[in-house]
């Protein structure tokens, strides 16, 4: 293999320069097997006392997503929401969301850095602390998206009989969507709140 001749990145030449844009451009190729394998690592670290696993539980949440007809963007952004629970466990969100930020609509970017706090209403209160911390963004134009997120699919998806489909079923749209031109305006579509689809698959 190839290499650069400098040991300062300063010291770089043109040369060296265009040999790691080379190869860069295949590495950026291959993050969606990346990101796969990581999803897949969620059943190897697994976070105990939960009736399903992380995989499992990301599954389920892409699963609800799919069954109401949701877009791309929300599909991966229920299915990649929780990826960074093995390196980022406190702040899991906000790594979730710079994995899909360049390819996704803002609105989904915006949701899953933002589930974990929203999140915070339905337990936070066992713990003593405020479960309402979400209400500091009621003005925010993506604001009924996360609640509703974290309402129809998030929550909802810690049933060990609930049909998921499976990673490979996902596998294709991960694919497809992390092999998007990054930071594409017409994908991004900032600021515009497009919402949740209507919901039609059984809360079961």
């Amino acid at each position: 293999m190839r290499t650069v001749a400098f040991r300062e990145m300063k010291h770089g030449s043109r040369e060296d320069y265009l040999l790691l844009a080379e190869y860069e451009r295949g590495y950026v190729a291959g993050a969606p097997e990346r990101v796969l394998r990581a999803l897949a690592q969620l059943d190897a670290e697994p976070l105990l006392g939960y009736q399903v696993t992380r995989l499992e539980h990301s599954l389920q949440t892409a699963t609800r997503a799919d069954r109401d007809g949701a877009d791309a963007d929300w599909v991966i952004a229920a299915l990649l929401h929780d990826i960074g629970d093995v390196l980022a466990p406190t702040n899991h969100d906000q790594l979730a969301a710079a994995i899909i930020r360049p390819v996704v609509r803002d609105e989904c970017t915006w949701v899953v850095a933002h589930h974990g706090l929203f999140q915070m209403v339905y337990y936070a209160h066992h713990y003593g602390e405020d479960p309402n911390g979400r209400a500091r963004f009621a003005d925010h134009p993506y604001y009924q998206a996360c609640v509703d997120f974290c309402e129809r699919w998030d929550q909802s998806s810690f049933d060990p009989d609930y049909d998921s489909l499976s990673l490979d079923h996902f596998a294709p749209l991960v694919r497809q969507v992390l092999s998007r031109r990054p930071w594409e305006p017409e994908v991004l579509r900032e600021g515009e709140a497009v919402g949740l689809p209507p919901e039609r698959s059984p809360r079961l």
